[in-house]
């Protein structure tokens, strides 16, 4: 694949995969050189004879690419990738800092839920303390004091954020 582009070029895609195909879609990818996002947490799984912590994805079905748009057909032929998202009805690239901010969520000590709830608009805001200070988002709800529903709008999805609400203020 021919990644040697201006990085200018180079935009976040979001890609829904296969059901459970998250891991080896983005294995698959960065194989082929293409720069992934897969963003995973850890959970602990309980079966009948043991328990284990595992490695599971954040957002089930996503990862996200960064790719000029002529790499388009390449990341679809990949094993593993169903399609791009579309929105508007267009494929249409996320902000660099909307990855950013995952990747913030991800490396802080915050436990996270993801939710497909169909949330209506709120007010938007900005974290002002803790491991996440300065992530900005739109405030769905408050669940208690100290558990949050913030939305990442050009994700598509919500994460409840447990943190107090202190934390939090109007952007």
């Amino acid at each position: 694949m021919n990644l040697k582009l201006n990085s200018a070029e180079l935009k976040w895609y979001p890609v829904y995969t296969h059901a459970r195909a998250e891991k080896k879609a983005y294995e698959a990818l960065v194989k082929k050189g293409v720069t992934a996002y897969l963003p995973l947490q850890k959970s602990l799984k309980q079966w009948s004879d043991r328990k284990k912590w595992v490695e599971e994805p954040l957002i089930k079905s996503y990862l996200f690419v960064k790719i000029a748009e002529a790499n388009m057909a390449e990341v679809l032929m990949t094993k593993g990738v169903a399609r791009f998202l579309y929105f508007g009805g267009r494929i249409t690239p996320m902000p660099d800092k909307q990855i950013e901010d995952l990747k913030l969520l991800m490396a802080s000590s915050v436990e996270l839920e993801v939710t497909d709830e169909n949330l209506q608009p709120g007010e938007k805001i900005k974290i002002k303390a803790g491991p996440l200070k300065g992530i900005t988002g739109e405030m769905i709800s408050y669940r208690s004091q100290k558990q949050l529903l913030i939305r990442l709008e050009d994700i598509g999805c919500s994460i409840v954020v447990n943190m107090a609400a202190s934390f939090v203020s109007r952007f």
